[in-house]
């Protein structure tokens, strides 16, 4: 099963909590929220009161993806305020094992993301501390840009790690996921893909991009589930 997870970044913020709801029926398995500090990324978002005000809209799992300097001091006010996972960026984090087990350490999941010109051979050494990895397919700061196109290779290679050290950890993708890259990132090795701008200003509204990527993400070829 391939999980999609609406990045609220491209939702329009005067009705969130309902378009929310409309991705959570049609079937987004999370709720993907981006969270930028102006520093490590060239952008300021939002903060744990937007996780606080989602959680009683959903009961989906509230997935938030920390692209900040110095993720542990937002990691309280995101915990109190209801996600159930939070991924924080190698970059920052040159040694990440004590932080990730203290995310874990609360029962929520954790996640490392990298950026794309970071070598995919970084993550390897804390595979076995993570339940999510998460490759950018674009740098990270801004909703809307193309998917740069040796992220397949950078995921099948990502996805071989896995199976080999850590096969129950989830491979996320981030950054250009729409109708024309859905189906080659899932062959290549994704089983989690984050959108935004494809879901959230698809024509058909969030509701059916959400479907129309599932329905993309489910007919793919699978290759690694072999």
């Amino acid at each position: 099963m391939i999980a999609i997870a609406p990045s609220i970044l491209a939702a329009d913020f005067s009705r969130l909590g309902e378009l929310v709801r409309e991705v959570d029926a049609a079937g987004a398995d999370r709720i993907h929220v981006d969270v930028m500090d102006g520093h490590f990324v060239p952008n300021l978002s939002m903060g744990s009161v937007v996780c606080k005000g989602l959680r009683p809209i959903t009961q989906k799992p509230l997935e938030v993806h920390l692209m900040v300097e110095d993720p542990a001091k937002f990691f309280d006010g995101f915990l109190s305020a209801g996600a159930d996972t939070l991924i924080v960026h190698l970059e920052v984090l040159p040694d990440p094992v004590l932080l990730l087990r203290h995310i874990r350490s609360f029962g929520k999941k954790a996640g490392l993301a990298f950026n794309p010109d970071m070598p995919v051979e970084r993550i390897q050494p804390f595979l076995t501390e993570i339940d999510l990895a998460l490759c950018m397919t674009v740098f990270p700061g801004f909703g809307g840009q193309a998917f740069i196109e040796e992220s397949y290779d950078r995921v099948a290679l990502l996805r071989q790690m896995i199976r080999d050290i850590n096969p129950s950890c989830e491979l996320e993708v981030d950054g250009g996921i729409d109708h024309a890259t859905t189906t080659p990132v899932v062959t290549a090795g994704a089983d989690v893909l984050v959108a935004g701008t494809s879901i959230f200003k698809a024509k058909s509204g969030p509701a059916g991009g959400t479907r129309e990527l599932l329905q993309l993400a489910e007919s793919a070829a699978k290759p690694w589930q072999n």
